[in-house]
């Protein structure tokens, strides 16, 4: 089944040329695969959709194997967390989730001065005031640009 994300709200988010073009390398490479499957519900309306990205049976990627298969591999090589004990099960910490990549997202977002309202939106968040408490604290000192902007006033 498909559905939208959490709290059911599809979004809209702005797609970098940058993500673009590798996007395109990809599907070069790895041809995407149209599947069908009820929205929202099981028993909901077929929809199809094309997967950019599947398991190497050309299926759909569960996030829990990914996250073993996929993510947690990636970690230890980049050497943020040890390698698997020896019943193959690895470290687990919430920093080092997926969930993490979204905080990344933000905090870039928000540091090249993208607004509150702006990363709210694409976050999904129904209230800026929410992505203001959560990730207040990755938003850069804006003194410079305060003393910029009352220079500007003051110098014309």
């Amino acid at each position: 089944m498909f559905a939208p994300p959490k709290c059911s709200k599809e979004r809209d988010v702005p797609l970098p040329s940058s993500v673009t073009e590798a996007l395109r390398v990809h599907m070069d490479t790895f041809k995407p695969v149209e599947i069908t499957l009820p929205w929202r519900k099981p028993d909901g309306p077929k929809v199809s959709a094309r997967l950019l990205f599947t398991n190497t049976a050309g299926w759909i990627v569960w996030r829990s194997n990914f996250n073993i298969q996929e993510w947690k591999p990636a970690l230890t090589v980049a050497g943020l967390i040890p390698d698997a004990s020896e019943d193959g099960k690895y470290e687990s910490a919430r920093e080092h989730g997926m969930h993490a990549l979204r905080h990344f997202y933000a905090s870039v977002l928000l540091d090249a001065g993208e607004s509150i309202k702006a990363v709210s939106q694409y976050l999904g968040h129904t209230d800026p005031a929410l992505t203001l408490r959560v990730y207040a604290h990755l938003m850069p000192s804006s003194q410079e640009r305060t003393r910029r902007a009352i220079d500007s006033v003051m110098q014309n």
